[in-house]
C-alpha cells in the first residue's frame, strides 16, 4: 500500500510541475494526476489507498477551510457581510432551478429529476475555490474590498443550500411528504446554528490554549480533531434530518475566532497549516481526478450536457451579479467573482451516483436506472469541464481584474 501511495504522489508531483510550465494551475495536474492512475485511464490505485484518499480529502477540506478562519478578521467580515450572505445561495438555487428547466425539456425528465440533477450541478466547489482564493489573498489581490473573502465566505455556505434541496427532491421522488415550513426554517437555522457551534469551539480552544503550555504542533493536531469530529457530527444523516447544520461555515469560525481573541497563536498556526497544506492539497485533487469516470459519460449525452452545463453557468453568473447588486465592487470585480463562482468538483464528486445507489436499492420510486446513469454522467462532465475551466480563470482574471494591495 506504501509503493501505492508513493507512486500516486510521485505522478501528482510530477503532473503538478508539468502544468505550472506551462503556466497553468498546478491543481489541475493533481486532477489530470487522479484521472490517470483512476479508473478513467491506468485504474492502479489499490482499493484500501482509494478509502484512505476518500477520508483524507476530508481532512484536506478541513485544513483549507480552517487556514480560511485563521485569515479573516472582524474588520474583513463586516466588509464582506451582505454580500456574502447573498452569494450563499442566489447564484446555486437560480443555477439548480434553471439546470430542472433545461434538463426536463433537453433531457425528457421529470420536474423532480430534473431538480435532482439541478442541484447536484449548483453546488460550487469548496475545494477548488478556497485555496485559490487563499492565494489570491496571499498576494496582496482584491485585498481593498477583501473579495477572495467574499468568494470563499459565500461559497462555504453555498454547498448547505444545494445539498439540502437535493434532499427534498430525492425524497419527493422517493414518494416522502415535504415539510416546507420546517424546510424554510431549517436552512437558516442550520446555518446560523453551525456558524455559532463553531464560535463556542473557539473560544473554548482559546481557553484551552491559554491555560496548558503546549507546543503548536500540538495545539495544530488539537484543532484538527476538534474540527474533523464536528464537521463528522454535521454530516451525519440522523442530525440533517433534524437541522442541517453548515459545519464548513462552522469550521472557519473557529479559525476566525482564535484569530479575534488570540491573534499571536492564530498567525503560527496559519503558518503551520500552510505547510499541512502542502500534502493535503495532493492528496484533496488526486481524489477528485480518481473519482472523475470518463467510461460512464455517455457520448450520446455529452453534447447535450455540455448545453445544460452552459445555460446553467450562464444563470449562475446571472445570479451572482444579482448577488453583488448595490455592493461596492466594480464592474471587473463582480465579473472576477462570475468566474470565481463556476467550479465544479467536491459535491459532483460525493453525491453524482447516490441517486443510481438510491435506484438500485429501490429507494427512489419510478426513476429508472437509464436515468441515474444520467445524471451520474452529468456529474462527472460538470468536474471535467467547469473544474479547469472555473481554476484557470481565476489564475489567469485573478491578476487582472482585482486590485493588488501596496
Amino acid at each position: 500500500m506504501l509503493l501505492n501511495i508513493a507512486l500516486i504522489v510521485t505522478a501528482a508531483l510530477v503532473l503538478y510541475y508539468l502544468f505550472t510550465l506551462i503556466k497553468l494551475p498546478g491543481i489541475l495536474g493533481l486532477i489530470v494526476a487522479g484521472v490517470v492512475v483512476g479508473p478513467s485511464v491506468l485504474n492502479v490505485v489499490d482499493p484500501e489507498v482509494g478509502i484512505m484518499l476518500k477520508e483524507l480529502k476530508t481532512a484536506a477540506l478541513i485544513v483549507i477551510l480552517i487556514r480560511a478562519g485563521l485569515g479573516i478578521n472582524r474588520e474583513t467580515l463586516h466588509k464582506v457581510g451582505r454580500p456574502a450572505i447573498n452569494m450563499s445561495f442566489i447564484p446555486g438555487v437560480i443555477e439548480g432551478s434553471i439546470v430542472m428547466l433545461a434538463a426536463h425539456y433537453l433531457l425528457d425528465f421529470t420536474w423532480i429529476e430534473g431538480g435532482i440533477i439541478g442541484f447536484i450541478i449548483a453546488a460550487v466547489s469548496p475545494a477548488v475555490v478556497v485555496p485559490t482564493m487563499l492565494d489570491l489573498k496571499e498576494k496582496g489581490f482584491g485585498k481593498k474590498k477583501e473579495i477572495p473573502t467574499l468568494v470563499l465566505a459565500g461559497a462555504s455556505v453555498d454547498d448547505v443550500f444545494a445539498i439540502t434541496i437535493f434532499g427534498v427532491f430525492t425524497g419527493l421522488a422517493a414518494g416522502s411528504s415535504i415539510n416546507m415550513p420546517y424546510l424554510l426554517w431549517s436552512v437558516p437555522a442550520g446555518i446560523l446554528l453551525g456558524a455559532l457551534i463553531g464560535v463556542l469551539l473557539g473560544f473554548i480552544l482559546v481557553w484551552f490554549f491559554k491555560k496548558f503550555l503546549i507546543r503548536d504542533t500540538k495545539k495544530v493536531i488539537i484543532f484538527m480533531i476538534v474540527a474533523v469530529v464536528y464537521y463528522e457530527l454535521t454530516e451525519l444523516e440522523s442530525l440533517k434530518e433534524v437541522i442541517p447544520l453548515a459545519g464548513l461555515l462552522g469550521i472557519m469560525a473557529i479559525g476566525f475566532i482564535i484569530l479575534e481573541k488570540y491573534s499571536q497563536l492564530a498567525k503560527r498556526l496559519s503558518s503551520k497549516f500552510n505547510k499541512v497544506w502542502v500534502l493535503s492539497e495532493i492528496l484533496l485533487f488526486v481524489y477528485i481526478g480518481t473519482e472523475v469516470r470518463i467510461n460512464e459519460l455517455d457520448a450520446s449525452i455529452v453534447a447535450t450536457g455540455l448545453l445544460i452545463l452552459l445555460i446553467g453557468l450562464t444563470a449562475r453568473s446571472i445570479g451572482v451579479w444579482l448577488a453583488l447588486a448595490g455592493s461596492s465592487l466594480n464592474y471587473k470585480e463582480k465579473l472576477f467573482c462570475v468566474i470565481a463562482y463556476w467550479p465544479k468538483a467536491t459535491v459532483q464528486a460525493a453525491i453524482g451516483a447516490v441517486p443510481l445507489t438510491l435506484i438500485g436499492a429501490g429507494k427512489l420510486g419510478d426513476v429508472s436506472l437509464e436515468t441515474g446513469q444520467m445524471i451520474l454522467a452529468m456529474a462527472v462532465l460538470s468536474i471535467i469541464t467547469t473544474a479547469p475551466l472555473g481554476a484557470i480563470g481565476i489564475k489567469v482574471f485573478g491578476p487582472k481584474l482585482l486590485d493588488k494591495a501596496q
